[in-house]
């Protein structure tokens, strides 16, 4: 089996922040939430993996390299535009051949591994015909689908008295299931027929959701899996600094820094090599980057700060902070997301007023 990890478009959600950079490569726990569905698809035994792409290439080849700091082989496959899902199929055609293979978003987070989800789809396409209930063909796919509140906002799936899904409806006014599709797919070698057949969407893009519609409607079983644990979509704000809480609530405690008398860090916290605090409190779940300072600052839960930071007289918590960033008088910072080599000061001059350069898309809260 091989994997598949969609990396491409914009990330407008994310903006400025994706100005700069791939929102995949957005770190979450200071390391890039890319990294995380790499990581789950080498546990689960998946070695040769295709990345699609976009005019970021090159910031994924420097992230990333080969793969082999993953144990993996990595295909970087570049896509001109975004197209849709299945288009991201199509143009990877040529890596993935007759395998079955994996395909999973590229800034989703779960809880649940792969490994199950992986094992149960080859487990039934092994399998002999009449070992099967009833008896059945194998599944040409397989979908993840979480229970979600409001349904109306996701493609939700429709389920069948036998378990497989007959129909996909795309924010459905009236939806049939609470079952949404998460972002994680098993196919088989069918599929490349369903996103040949397949038209573009009144949006203009190749829709994954049509592709296993064709071919359910084609007879092909699909089958399905509910997700256990959580599932989010990093793509704004406020889900990605929830989703960094979430992964820091894993954290093993770990000091490879320097911390002075004066200093204190109390509950699950990582001081990552070369880190150093001067008169300083970190209280976790928190994570403190390479080579970063901390100086008469409060670091307070749910925080992530990355490398070569520098950090003076500040309280901040449930917050992400990229790398290269330099903060300094503020009081203070919470629910905030802020990018690389960003400075945020508190100014002395008079009178006193709040003072801004903020890039195109930006949004600021003030006391």
């Amino acid at each position: 089996m091989k994997g598949l990890i969609l990396a491409g478009g914009s990330g407008t959600r994310l903006r400025p922040i994706t100005h700069t950079g791939a929102k995949q490569l957005v770190p979450i726990a200071n390391k890039p939430i890319i990294f995380y569905g790499i990581e789950a698809m080498a546990s689960a035994g998946i070695t040769e993996i295709g990345v699609v792409v976009g005019d970021n290439k090159d910031e994924f080849i420097t992230a990333m390299g080969d793969g082999s700091q993953f144990g993996i082989e990595i295909t970087y496959i570049p896509q001109d535009a975004p197209r849709g899902l299945a288009h991201c199929v199509l143009i990877a055609t040529d890596f993935l051949g007759s395998d079955d293979f994996v395909m999973y978003l590229g800034d989703n987070m779960l809880q649940q591994d792969l490994a199950g989800f992986v094992d149960k789809f080859e487990r039934e396409r092994s399998a002999p015909p009449e070992l099967h209930v009833e008896p059945k063909p194998a599944p040409a796919a397989q979908i993840l689908l979480a229970v979600v509140e409001d349904p109306r906002q996701f493609g939700v799936a429709e389920i069948g008295p036998s378990g497989e899904v007959i129909r996909l409806i795309e924010k459905p006014a009236d939806p049939p299931s609470d079952l949404a599709l998460v972002g994680v797919y098993l196919f088989d070698e069918k599929i490349h027929e369903a996103v040949r057949s397949i038209s573009p969407s009144e949006r203009g893009e190749l829709e994954i959701t049509d592709a296993i519609q064709w071919l359910a409607d084609q007879g092909h079983r699909v089958v399905h899996e509910v997700l256990n644990g959580w599932w989010i979509d990093t793509g704004k704000k406020d889900p990605l600094i929830e989703c960094n809480r979430l992964v820091l609530e894993t954290l093993t405690p770990r000091n490879d820094g320097k911390i002075d008398a004066q200093s204190k860090i109390d509950g699950r916290v990582v001081i990552e090599q070369g880190a150093e605090l001067i008169n300083s409190s970190v209280r976790g779940p928190a994570i403190i980057g390479r080579n970063t300072k901390l100086i008469d600052t409060y670091v307070g839960p749910f925080t992530s700060i990355a490398s070569d930071c520098t950090v003076i007289d500040a309280e901040i918590e449930h917050s992400v902070v990229l790398e290269r960033c330099h903060i300094e008088g503020v009081h203070r910072l919470q629910d905030s997301l802020i990018g690389r080599d960003a400075e945020v000061v508190r100014s002395s001059l008079r009178p006193k007023a709040s003072r801004l350069m903020l890039g195109d898309h930006s949004r600021i809260e003030l006391e």
